[in-house]
């Protein structure tokens, strides 16, 4: 009878380590593929295609000091009224990823972030928590401090 439990969660362990996956890209290499997608679009000044890693919902929530932010357009258009100027936007880095896969289509990422900017550097962390979507990985809530 035990060896038939160790045999259960060993299968069970080997599904839950291939799903999300898709074409040998598990979802750790998905998610840092889309963070570094998004890095890159923000260095170029492009705010849509940063939002392109937000799951595009009206239950999209961004969370940041006292202020709650729902819905991809709203998220967008502050992002958009906060950074509109390339001297705002700075040159925008990811580090410190920590990726933890809850189930086949969940996941949480904490990371630092970093603005370089010439009148300043601001920097913090952040929580995601990740959903697999049709389209792919998406950002569903952000929590930035």
């Amino acid at each position: 009878m035990k060896s038939i439990r160790i045999f259960l969660v060993a299968v069970s362990l080997g599904i839950f380590a291939s799903a999300g996956t898709r074409a040998g890209v598990g979802p750790s290499e998905a998610i840092c593929s889309l963070l570094a997608q998004q890095e890159a679009a923000w260095n170029r000044g492009e705010i849509d295609g940063f939002m392109a890693g937000y799951a595009r919902s009206p239950e999209t929530t961004f969370v940041s000091g006292d202020v709650v932010t729902h819905g991809w357009k709203t998220v967008r258009d502050r992002y958009a009224k906060k950074y509109d100027s390339r001297e705002k936007m700075g040159r925008l880095t990811f580090s410190g990823l920590t990726i933890t896969p809850l189930c086949a289509d969940a996941a949480i990422v904490l990371g630092n972030w970093r603005l370089e900017r010439k009148q300043d550097q601001p920097q913090g962390k952040f929580t995601l928590l990740l959903r697999k979507l049709p389209e792919g990985w998406r950002i569903v809530m952000d929590h930035t401090s």
